[in-house]
């Protein structure tokens, strides 16, 4: 480690227990995610950590992980998949838009998020969590019509990751994207950080697909996108043991 990510991580520990928060239980890889966030500044580093503390403590409960039957009717359409590993060893998950539809449920939508989220990150664990587990994201588009389109939803989800998964997305890929979504998407990347836009490819043409095929790793993803693994759906795989 560089002596100046060593000073930040002694100054972000010092201001988070300064907030009234420990770090006890938490080592520098997880603490390093929040200083990369927030442009390697410990105060603002340290803000966001006791934001994400008192927020996960509020929203998930003691057991550590919001279970299935409390997310039964998002998962009930099979519209999320979990793959992996990619090449670089991150979990896939794979969003079918079509299979999707708005909720007047925000309560339970978010819980989804979570659930979605927790469970990917820790299918990526290899025996003990480190905390610096990231994830692939692909959002396949094809087939879906306006009935399908969750503005909301979508800005959820990308803030949910943003706000309390610090660098957790190595990279998401959209897929099939319809005309009509064009505007769409660039009304949600208005609430994206530049960090994040970063990691997003628009997948337009059978070149960039083979691309992200090479990147992401034909063991990873299923036969439909260039693959030679099986689509699975998320409430079919087993993890090892969620995220506390």
């Amino acid at each position: 480690m560089e002596e100046s990510q060593g000073f930040a991580l002694t100054q972000l520990r010092k201001s988070i227990e300064n907030l009234g928060c420990s770090t006890e239980k938490h080592e520098n890889p997880t603490l390093m995610r929040f200083l990369v966030a927030r442009s390697m500044d410990p105060e603002k580093a340290a803000r966001m950590f006791v934001d994400w503390q008192k927020w996960r403590s509020s929203f998930v409960p003691q057991s550590g992980f919001i279970p299935d039957s409390e997310v039964k009717d998002e998962l009930e359409s099979r519209k999320l998949y979990l793959q992996g590993p990619s090449k670089s060893g991150h979990p896939v998950m794979i969003v079918k838009a079509s299979k999707h539809y708005p909720t007047k449920d925000q309560v339970q939508f978010k819980k989804f998020v979570v659930h979605m989220l927790d469970k990917t990150i820790a299918s990526g664990i290899k025996g003990k969590e480190v905390g610096n587990e990231k994830l692939i994201g692909i959002l396949d588009l094809q087939d879906i019509g306006y009935k399908n389109v969750d503005t909301r939803g979508l800005i959820t989800g990308f803030q949910f990751l943003q706000a309390y998964y610090p660098e957790r997305l190595a990279k998401c890929y959209l897929l099939h994207m319809p005309r009509f979504f064009v505007a769409i998407w660039r009304f949600v990347c208005r609430f994206l950080e530049k960090a994040t836009q970063e990691k997003i490819v628009i997948v337009r043409n059978e070149e960039e697909g083979r691309k992200m095929v090479e990147e992401v790793g034909e063991e990873a993803l299923p036969q439909e996108y260039g693959g030679r693994a099986i689509l699975t759906a998320l409430q079919d795989v087993v993890v090892p043991s969620p995220l506390s």
